[in-house]
């Protein structure tokens, strides 16, 4: 890693911009994904997976925040835009209407993990380039992992 006047050179910063992007697009939809799951989900355990869902919701927010300001200082521009996300988000979708728990649980399952596997791959990506981001997604990675636990747990 070479570093000019404490900014990461352009090689560096355009593999760590392009991991942190990718990040960003995917926690930008998983919020969104659990958000639409919250506000449309039925079935008996409605109340307690209505409030993991807004757990992992504010999950996704607060590190998509995180992730996007770290671009930022590092000096890349991060995109958050919806047509963005919808381009480069590799996460699945809800169809419109009523989310049956059942699905909800699968779907954000299903989500979890391939957030997790962007996630790896950025860690692994920024390893060499940016430490400092590294870290950052890797603290990311282990509460992500813990909600893909969480939600397991209801099959």
């Amino acid at each position: 890693m070479a570093v000019i006047d404490g900014i990461l050179n352009s090689a560096d910063r355009k593999v760590t911009g392009e991991a942190l992007q990718q990040t960003l697009a995917d926690l930008i939809n998983l919020g969104l994904l659990a958000k639409q799951a919250h506000w449309n989900l039925t079935g008996p355990h409605f109340r307690s997976l209505h409030l993991q869902l807004d757990e992992l919701a504010d999950l996704a927010r607060r590190s998509a925040d995180e992730v996007a300001e770290r671009a930022v200082a590092v000096g890349f521009n991060p995109d958050g835009r919806a047509a963005t996300v919808a381009d480069q988000s590799a996460l699945p979708t809800l169809e419109h209407g009523d989310i049956e728990e059942g699905t909800a649980v699968e779907i954000m399952i299903d989500a979890l993990f391939a957030l997790i596997r962007t996630l790896r791959q950025a860690v692994t990506e920024t390893a060499a380039a940016d430490p400092i981001s590294q870290d950052l997604l890797i603290g990311i990675t282990a509460a992500v992992e813990q909600q893909h636990w969480l939600f397991r747990a209801q099959r």
